[in-house]
């Protein structure tokens, strides 16, 4: 390990809840309902199964090699040459999606608030309050986030009980008139989201308890985000019906439309505080990974030595991803499972299968 730090099983959960919920509640419902329709708020069930498995193959994995990230543990596996190879790739992948998160956000303040900023002002700024964060330490990002998902929680509830006032219920019908199919095709894009319980690998080293004792919080985070999206889901839908596809940030809408009578008429500034609040977690614990596994691959011992070139760097690869907004579109709905499916799912599962047929050779 770099560092001595320790989070409780209760921060790393709600860690994880901020992480996929601060991205996936505002781009991915309008997807699901592309998909879906009516049924979109069933696919997130099937989608978090592939949550349900990182979560134990990654708690496997840190009870196996404890004390490790999957930066080591992948060299103890495969051993040196192939391990350094995962190494790389692990990091290169942290480099691709704090890249394509930055530039999201970016991206969203453009199109819903700060029209004529340069989206270079909004990268760097956000990943200069980041790199302080991350050179504070993880700890420090835990505690933090305990009070954001309070703030966050505080913020949903009055927006989702004013907005049942505009909800048709007859919007969701008819149920399963399609099947399974359509609700199974639209859980694939959510699946890529729920299967992030893959970075993991990188905070269950710094634990208190043991990998397996904490399983039962992180399940509980992952109910926590399956409630919370098939809610945001259901609103969409009994609110816009089937126009709800046509819209790139479907919930924003859904708080768009939602008024309160008195002074609150434009609540999306509480959708844009949200954002703010949660996406300054997520690219937080990217940057933290990047630089964790930075270090490692090279041998360093410092990772605080690394912060200030990979937040550059970050920056750099945040302007160059995508050219526009229609590219990332495309990107997250056609690409981006895919390459989740392989780096989130099937990588930490090989590795324990490696690992399991090792120990076993080793035993016989």
């Amino acid at each position: 390990m770099l560092s001595n730090e320790k989070i409780s099983g209760a921060q790393i959960s709600l860690l994880f809840f901020t992480f996929i919920v601060s991205t996936l509640i505002l781009s991915v419902p309008g997807i699901m309902v592309s998909f879906a329709k009516q049924n979109a708020w069933m696919s997130i069930i099937p989608a978090s199964l592939t949550g349900i498995v990182n979560i134990y193959v990654m708690t496997a994995l840190a009870r196996r090699y404890p004390g490790q990230s999957i930066m080591q543990y992948a060299t103890a596996i495969c051993g040196k040459w192939a391990g350094k190879l995962v190494g790389f790739y692990c990091t290169y992948y942290l480099f691709f999606f704090i890249s394509s998160t930055v530039n999201e956000h970016a991206g969203f303040l453009n199109t819903n608030l700060l029209l004529y900023t340069p989206p270079l002002v909004l990268m760097a700024t956000m990943l200069l309050l980041c790199g302080f964060a991350v050179l504070a330490g993880v700890e420090t990002i835990g505690r933090c986030n305990e009070v954001i998902v309070l703030i966050v929680l505080v913020l949903l509830i009055p927006i989702f009980i004013f907005s049942l006032r505009d909800a048709d219920p007859a919007r969701l019908t008819p149920m399963l008139g399609e099947g399974l199919v359509p609700v199974i095709r639209g859980s694939v894009v959510p699946s890529a989201w729920m299967s992030q319980f893959y970075f993991l690998g990188w905070f269950l080293p710094h634990l208190k308890e043991k990998p397996e004792k904490v399983r039962k919080k992180l399940l509980a985070a992952l109910g926590g985000i399956v409630a919370l999206i098939m809610v945001v889901d259901l609103l969409g839908i009994m609110v816009f019906g089937p126009i709800t596809p046509r819209m790139k940030f479907a919930f924003l809408d859904v708080i768009k439309y939602t008024s309160i009578i008195g002074p609150l008429e434009r609540l999306e500034a509480i959708a844009v505080t949200i954002w703010i609040l949660g996406i300054f977690v997520k690219i937080s614990m990217l940057l933290y990974m990047f630089c964790i596994s930075a270090t490692q691959l090279f041998g360093a011992k410092n990772y605080r030595k690394s912060v200030l070139p990979i937040t550059v760097l970050s920056a750099v690869g945040s302007v160059w991803i995508f050219k526009n907004a229609a590219e990332f579109e495309a990107w997250i709905t056609f690409t981006f499972p895919i390459l989740a499916l392989f780096t989130q799912s099937l990588l930490p599962l090989l590795l324990l299968a490696v690992a399991v047929i090792k120990a076993k050779i080793v035993k016989h």
